[in-house]
């Protein structure tokens, strides 16, 4: 009787731990670190795995911003061009000797703006946010060419603390900043009222507008809420950098997406939790790392994330199928048949 309740009670609250999409990501990771560092046993080295904190730290960032957009039912491909026009402007304010505070409020607030033109667009013109963003994309990149001539934009040791300090001389304090942004996005999501709104909108947005949600202010708010991360996503960039071009940041927004779908975010939305998006962005983090440790060319690398990436998209596919039973239907109607 009393296993008959246990099961019950297992039925109806959360699923096992080894069912849940981040398990398999960590034991994956678990199993190419032991690999690497079996091959390698630098890679269990202190310095080379602050490097991969430090690595992913901006990746993290931006990661969690888009976790909250998907779930919300929409997307931005645009954040990578976004980092580069923010880096570049803030980027020619240091190197005019301009105060800090202004530094971050414009970085903050310019990614906010530059956010929240691709959500307004795509809820004002009813259009879909991946060609919005595809096109500002190219309204980022062509400003920030035009602003820096092309040139690059060093800021010679200037503004290195957000990027380089190191906690105890181990941790990166840009590490600790993400973090902190992972358990933020956890708060929003799982305990806040905007949070179960990005789940309603994501997940049926004409139910959500019958329960007497607002689409718009619920989906711009994710949007602002991915902005303001993309600005502390480009301080942090640039001051582990040391300089700023309008191509910097390009490709981020494709491994972001990667790491939040392989993290078990669907891209048709109103699904997900940050806890898979760490363990995605670590994945890449790891990933990339062996590549550089076992010595694969570089341009090679590009092509392992590329199929990363792709893998990323069979698997929201494969998800969304599996919700709707599409796969049980078929196996019925072919053993039927």
């Amino acid at each position: 009787m009393e296993q008959k309740n246990s099961n019950q009670v297992l039925s109806k609250g959360k699923r096992p731990v080894y069912k849940n999409q981040w398990f398999f990501l960590l034991l994956a990771e678990v199993v190419l670190a032991v690999i690497t560092g079996t091959i390698n046993p630098r890679f269990f080295s202190i310095r080379n795995i602050t490097n991969i904190l430090e690595q992913i730290a901006v990746l993290g960032i931006l990661a969690s911003g888009m976790t909250m957009l998907i779930i919300s039912g929409e997307i931005d491909i645009s954040v990578g061009a976004n980092i580069g026009l923010v880096s570049c402007v803030i980027a020619m304010m240091i190197r005019n000797d301009i105060s800090y505070f202004w530094i971050i409020l414009v970085a903050l607030i310019l990614a906010a703006f530059n956010s929240l033109l691709v959500g307004s667009s795509s809820l004002v013109f009813k259009a879909p946010s991946f060609i919005t963003s595809l096109g500002f994309l190219s309204v980022f990149r062509g400003t920030a060419y035009a602003i820096t001539k092309g040139v690059f934009q060093t800021i010679y040791g200037k503004f290195e603390a957000l990027g380089l300090t190191r906690i105890w001389g181990i941790l990166p304090l840009g590490f600790l900043i993400g973090i902190s942004i992972y358990f933020l996005a956890h708060f929003i999501l799982k305990y806040s009222k905007l949070g179960r709104h990005f789940y309603a909108v994501g997940s049926n947005t004409a139910a959500a507008y019958l329960s007497g949600i607002s689409i718009f202010k619920t989906k711009l708010a994710a949007f602002l809420i991915n902005g303001l991360l993309v600005g502390l996503a480009s301080m942090i960039l640039l001051s582990r950098v040391g300089a700023a071009q309008p191509t910097t940041g390009s490709g981020l927004e494709l491994r972001a997406i990667g790491a939040v779908v392989i993290g078990g975010t669907p891209l048709s939305g109103g699904k997900g939790n940050i806890l898979g998006t760490f363990f995605g962005v670590l994945l890449m983090g790891i990933i990339s790392n062996t590549l550089n440790m076992l010595r694969v060319n570089p341009y090679f690398q590009e092509v392992v994330f590329g199929i990363f990436i792709v893998a990323s998209l069979a698997v929201s596919a494969f998800s969304a199928y599996s919700g709707r039973g599409i796969f049980k239907k078929f196996i019925k109607q072919s053993r039927e048949g």
